[in-house]
Formats: C-alpha cells, sequence, structure tokens
C-alpha cells in the first residue's frame, strides 16, 4: 500500500465523502510523498494570503484543512490549522485590524487541530468582531470553525452542515506474493481490530462517535444550543442551503462579502474608531496605559476655561476680608496720643506688625514705655481692644517685640 495512502488512511476525517475520496485519489497515485515533490518539479506557492481592507482582515478557509501545511496542503491548495492559528492571532495582535472575517469555502478536512482552533476563535469573541462567512462550502471541520465565530453569514447557495465524524479504511489484497502479518501484545487486542469482523468495526466506531460528541458538542457551544438539537439542525451529517440553513440555526443572517466587509468597515461597527479615553492628569494617563488601553485612543482633555469673573469676584472678597482683619488689629493697638500714627497706618496700607513696631518707636521717642502704651491703648475701663480673628493681628505686642529683640 502506498505510504502517502497510509498517512491519509490512518486518519480521522470531518469532511464531505466526495472531497475525502479525491483526497485519498491524490494520496494513492504516486505512491509516496516523496514521489510526488518529484513529480511537481518545483514547490507550489502557498495560495493563503491574509488581507487587509479598510481595517478588515479577511482570512481564507479554503480547501481541504490539515494539522500542518505538508506536502498534502500544497498539492489539494488546501489550509492549514497551524496556519490559520498564527494569521488569527495575527490579526488579533495587529492594532490596524479592527474586525476579522473567516472566508469559508471548504469540504472539511482532518479531525486533529479542528477542535483547539475553534476553542482559541471562540477564546477570541469580545476582543474584535469575528464573523465568518461562506460563500461556497461549510461542512464538517470548515463548519466546526466557522461556528466559533460571532456570527455565520452565508450566501443564498452556501452549503452547511456535515456535522460528524467519517474513516475510511482501504484493505487491499497482497500483490506479488508478499504477505503481511501484523501482531499486536495480548493486553492490547483492540490496537489492530480486525475489520473483516463486526467487533472490529465496533472498536473503530466508538472512537468516532467519541469524537463526534465533541463535535456536536462544540457546536451546540458556538451557537449557544442543546447539544441534542445539533443533530437535526445539520439534517443528520446532511447539508443546508443558504437560507434553510439560516432557519435551521446552522447560521445567523444571508449576506455577501463585499457587504460583509463595508459593513464592519463602517465606523458604527467599530466603537473603537472613535472611542476614546480621555485623561486629564500624567496619573490618569499612566492608569490607562497601566489597563491595556490604546494609546492611539488616549486624548488630552482640553484645558476648561478660565472664569475670569469668578476669580475676580474670589480675589476681591480674599482682599476685602484681609483688610477688615488688619484695619481691625490696627485699631487694637490704638493709644492716647497716636491717633495720627493709627490714622496713618491704616491710610498707607500698614500690616499690623509694622503700625506696631512704628508705634513703638514713636512711644520711645516720647520716653514713654511698652507697658504705657498697652495701659492707654485698654483705657481707664481696663476694656481689651477688640480682637481680630486674623492671623496677623494675633498677639501684636508680643511678635513685635520678638522682631525687635525686646
Amino acid at each position: 500500500m502506498p505510504r502517502a495512502f497510509e498517512l491519509a488512511a490512518a486518519r480521522p476525517w470531518l469532511m464531505l465523502p466526495d472531497a475525502l475520496d479525491s483526497l485519498m485519489a491524490i494520496a494513492d497515485r504516486q505512491g509516496d510523498p516523496e514521489a510526488l515533490e518529484a513529480r511537481l518539479g518545483r514547490p507550489l506557492d502557498n495560495a493563503r494570503a491574509v488581507t487587509l481592507r479598510d481595517g478588515v482582515a479577511v482570512i481564507p478557509v479554503a480547501g481541504p484543512i490539515m494539522r500542518y501545511a505538508n506536502l498534502f496542503t500544497r498539492i489539494s491548495g488546501a489550509t492549514s490549522t497551524q496556519e490559520l492559528a498564527t494569521d488569527l492571532q495575527a490579526a488579533l495582535d495587529d492594532p490596524k485590524v479592527r474586525a476579522i472575517v473567516l472566508n469559508v469555502d471548504s469540504p472539511g478536512g482532518e479531525a486533529t487541530g479542528i477542535n483547539e482552533l475553534a476553542d482559541m476563535i471562540h477564546a477570541a469573541r469580545g476582543r474584535k468582531p469575528i464573523k465568518a462567512y461562506v460563500g461556497g462550502t461549510g461542512a464538517s471541520a470548515a463548519y466546526w470553525i466557522a461556528s466559533a465565530a460571532d456570527e455565520v453569514v452565508v450566501d443564498d447557495t452556501a452549503l452547511l452542515g456535515s456535522i460528524g465524524v467519517v474513516v475510511e479504511v482501504a484493505i487491499r489484497k497482497e500483490a506479488d506474493g508478499i504477505k503481511r502479518y501484523t501482531i499486536t501484545s495480548s493486553n492490547a487486542p483492540n490496537k489492530r481490530p480486525d475489520l473483516d469482523t463486526e467487533q472490529g468495526r465496533a472498536e473503530i466506531a466508538k472512537s468516532i462517535d467519541a469524537l463526534a460528541e465533541v463535535f456536536v458538542a462544540k457546536v451546540a457551544r458556538n451557537l449557544a444550543v442543546k447539544p441534542e438539537d445539533v443533530p437535526a439542525m445539520g439534517d443528520f451529517g446532511g447539508l443546508k442551503v443558504g437560507a434553510d440553513a439560516v432557519a435551521a440555526g446552522l447560521a445567523h443572517r444571508l449576506g455577501s462579502l463585499e457587504s460583509l466587509i463595508a459593513e464592519l468597515a463602517s465606523p458604527a461597527a467599530n466603537p473603537r474608531k472613535s472611542s476614546m479615553t480621555i485623561v486629564r492628569t500624567t496619573a490618569e494617563l499612566q492608569a490607562a496605559i497601566a489597563a491595556g488601553t490604546d494609546p492611539k485612543t488616549v486624548q488630552i482633555a482640553a484645558a476648561e476655561p478660565l472664569d475670569l469673573d469668578a476669580i475676580k469676584a474670589e480675589a476681591g472678597a480674599s482682599a476685602a476680608k484681609a483688610e477688615r482683619e488688619r484695619i481691625t488689629g490696627i485699631h487694637a493697638l490704638a493709644a492716647k496720643g497716636f491717633e495720627k500714627e493709627i490714622a496713618a497706618a491704616i491710610e498707607e496700607g500698614r500690616s499690623v506688625e509694622a503700625t506696631a513696631l512704628s508705634l513703638f518707636k514713636a512711644a520711645q521717642d516720647r520716653g514713654i514705655g511698652l507697658a504705657g502704651i498697652k495701659a492707654d491703648a485698654t483705657g481707664t475701663t481696663g476694656a481689651q481692644p477688640p480682637k481680630s480673628t486674623g492671623p496677623d493681628t494675633a498677639d501684636a505686642w508680643s511678635r513685635t517685640m520678638k522682631k525687635i529683640g525686646g
């Protein structure tokens, strides 16, 4: 049996029967992978390419789907889940990409790797809009991938479904008198079940059913439906066309690729384009960056206009209060014979302490001591000078004496 065919036949597939037959035919055509490559003569360019259109990354999911990029992907124009995962992560990380479209046209493919990719797509919901568009076929593994997107949009003629798993085993008669024997350990009879028997085929079916249960459960999660409803939605492994797929719940709506891209590229579909984070202080800016905010969406708040009238009014009120406190404090220093000095201090805007100092010096010139001035200020009735609430008038005489060293 050709080695390439053996490699293909040994794997479970989530794929349409006709497409699987074609794949097996390719694997069987020349015998070995090396022979196939020699027949090609040169490596084929990988047709996969992610395009960015108005901020929308379009990722093709075309042809048979394999786990890794290999000879099969090159020959059949297939897609690998390895490449799809890389493309998806790049689109998610690129700040120029605002939305992602998975452009699906595939009959399905190898079961291995599909679940991981679909989980990756499902987990990325909410980071950026992720839509799946099916313009041709979205069957089996391809539908599993598409269902993980935020929304599935399909063309009127698109084919969706084929929810199930298949393993195709070909048994060939030995040629040229060569007979092959397979011997397994006694503890593992099911390692090589005899497919000529019902029991052997039943063992293979157990694995296939287990894989199908995972397939159905994940599609149910992606579509937010009950697992028991999924087989009927997909016509028990069959295919639904366009509007019927929407009616069955396999897709969300009809549409075209171009209209979907235009919709996602519009500002209304991408609030990130117009949504800005306003910061007013350096602390707010640092907090926004630390929280993961895109620096391109950070906007420094415009300075608030000054209310000059309010500022003037506040300043005027403060000045009036200070003036009242100053005059009250000076009056507290008043004494007989110093009326002119008191009036001059008020008129010239001297502080309470400056007035006390000038009164002290004037008293010295007249041979009057500090005690005499204070006695004259209190008067014969013993009444104390009026007290001021301002800090400049509290015990003006004491502060003045400290300044002049008295």
